[in-house]
């Protein structure tokens, strides 16, 4: 059997300019060589899979290059480099300290310090996963990290820099490496794939490079899986399959059918989702990332935020152009309260469910313009479909002269409706029973023991119209915050109760209160708030704007403490009191 080499070793970076995604660190490295200035200790730190230890190995193997080129890399010809390409060079100590984290290690290490190079000018120590290293052997190893000798460097490597104590940190020069790019793990990917001539879809690569993290190493371990499992093929309906990736086509449907106002389609699309094995919670947030990746759709300069490839890029352009940008605002906030509930909730799957429909009913209220003709209809409708072609052969003529057929209702009277154009004819075309009327906002209702009422958009309806009755902005206020005061949220109430609600124009409600907190628990319970004005006032476009006052500059205390400071500034015995008897206070 052939021996086999991962691709993570036999691609490994062997100069600067090919390790991807840390020029910012390479650059430096270079710079340093170059001008004599290189450290006695480094300390590079970062996450996993990211190229801290191959760094490493270049700056050993580059320092003690005798024949360097120009762009400072090293030569592969010479006797040093030779013999690191081989992995026979005395000049460079790898040591574990996962495995090697003793106070005896650390001396062991310290001993051969002492010792010149053979060949070359300096010998290069490595410390990988330093922050394993005792307390003690970090205390052993700080004189000689401080003070080496001249042909000495040392190099330590770590995930995790916050182990490792602050004497050890101020005697290095620290190198943060970042996460790799997905742009450029799928561009080193495509290098590969050709190399090792294997076909790869760019869809492909782009879900690798996503569900590795920034992870170079970790992507080319799933790279090597994939060719294992597809031969020379990797297609992107592989890579989802077999890595338990849900595919982006689920969001895209969910997201058709929210716009439709679709339930039955968005829950059993849901439904199909779990069957295949995924969390709920998983769903959620993957459709709150794509909800996201819409809006910032909607901006060609936020394109660059869309990590994905550019088959999907074209798909998310495509579905931005049906979303408005205030349904996918509200429906991130509800995906969002649905993830904090998530783990909570004891009906998990109720709660994803709820949230789907919660999001089909705000398509609706963002792009269901209400006609500003309201149809009055009536508890008997029947009557009006037996009787419409009577009422369409009379009602003929223009609403300021009414047919005498059709008796007005005297309470209240009917007014006069004056226009700067001339009066348009009533439609005589029945839509469900109801008559729709052209012109100045007349309505008709449906026939009532007879007879037939004609109304303004002012008006209200007939005693005996069962249809209930908008109520003004300030009783719908009043209502809720009395209804959430049933629910022993008093504060929140008083905040409510405080002040008066300001109708900015049709369908802005502004509301003023005194601080980012109170602020805060009006937003959180925004939506039931709007959901009720919505309901008792009748209009379903309403929105709230919440104001914090600036220009009140008595600060009122809030808080319970900021209460009790209040309290004992006005009564310094209250304060005295408290310390006699020892008393603590649960804010």
């Amino acid at each position: 059997m052939e021996n086999f080499i991962v691709s993570a070793r036999k691609y490994r970076p062997q100069t600067f300019d090919t390790v991807v995604g840390q020029s910012h660190i390479t650059s430096t490295l270079k710079n340093a060589i170059r001008s004599s200035h290189v450290a006695q200790a480094y300390l590079f730190c970062g996450p996993r899979g990211v190229g801290k230890t191959t760094c490493a190995r270049i700056l050993a193997k580059t320092i003690n290059c005798t024949n360097r080129t120009k762009s400072i890399e090293a030569c592969d010809e010479c006797e040093s480099c030779k013999s690191f390409n081989s992995g026979h060079s005395l000049n460079i100590y790898e040591l574990d300290a996962a495995s090697n984290n003793s106070v005896e290690d650390i001396r062991n290490l310290i001993n051969q310090v002492s010792f010149a190079p053979q060949i070359g000018t300096h010998k290069v120590y490595i410390i990988d996963e330093v922050h394993m290293l005792s307390q003690a052997a970090f205390n052993a190893f700080l004189k000689t990290l401080e003070e080496p000798p001249k042909h000495a460097i040392f190099i330590l490597a770590t995930t995790e820099k916050h182990k490792i104590i602050p004497t050890i940190l101020s005697r290095c020069q620290i190198f943060d490496f970042n996460r790799i790019k997905i742009d450029d793990i799928v561009g080193h990917l495509a290098e590969i794939s050709k190399k090792e001539k294997v076909k790869s879809e760019e869809d492909a690569l782009h879900i690798i490079a996503q569900k590795v993290d920034g992870s170079m190493r970790d992507a080319l371990s799933i790279f090597d899986q994939m060719v294992s499992l597809s031969g020379d093929n990797i297609t992107y309906k592989t890579v989802i399959d077999n890595l338990s990736i849900l595919d982006y086509d689920y969001y895209f449907k969910v997201t058709d059918a929210l716009l439709e106002k679709n339930t039955s389609s968005s829950l059993l699309i849901f439904n199909e989702i779990l069957n295949k094995g995924f969390d709920g919670h998983h769903f959620i947030n993957g459709l709150a990332e794509h909800l996201r990746n819409l809006l910032v759709c909607k901006d060609e300069i936020t394109l660059q935020l869309m990590e994905v490839s550019a088959n999907i890029r074209e798909r998310y352009k495509i579905q931005s152009k049906k979303t408005e940008a205030d349904f996918l605002l509200r429906g991130l906030s509800l995906l969002n309260k649905a993830d904090v509930q998530y783990k909570a909730s004891r009906n998990q799957r109720l709660l994803v469910e709820l949230t789907l429909l919660q999001l089909c009913s705000l398509q609706g209220n963002v792009s269901g313009v209400e006609k500003k003709n309201e149809i009055i209809s009536s508890p008997k409708s029947e009557a009006l479909n037996s009787k419409s072609e009577t009422i369409n052969s009379k009602i003929s003529t223009p609403y300021s002269q009414p047919t005498s057929s059709l008796p007005i209702v005297s309470e209240p009277p009917v007014q006069k409706i004056s226009s700067p154009s001339p009066a348009k004819e009533i439609s005589t075309k029945p839509t469900n029973g109801k008559i729709p009327l052209k012109g100045n906002m007349l309505s008709i209702s449906a026939m009532t023991n007879g007879n037939t009422y004609i109304k303004t958009k002012n008006q209200t309806t007939s005693p005996s119209s069962t249809t209930s009755e908008a109520k003004d902005l300030e009783t719908a206020w009043k209502d809720f915050a009395e209804s959430i005061k049933k629910k022993n949220k008093i504060n929140l109430s008083s905040t409510l109760s405080a002040r008066k609600p300001m109708m900015e124009d049709d369908t802005t409600i502004s509301f003023s209160v005194l601080n980012q907190v109170q602020e805060d628990e009006i937003n959180f319970i925004k939506t039931d708030l709007l959901a009720f004005l919505r309901s008792e006032m009748k209009n379903p476009g309403l929105q709230v704007k919440i104001i914090v006052d600036k220009h009140d500059t008595e600060r009122k205390p809030y808080t319970g403490e900021e209460k009790y400071q209040h309290l004992s500034e006005k009564n310094p015995a209250l304060n005295a009191l408290r310390q006699k008897f020892n008393l603590e206070i649960d804010f």
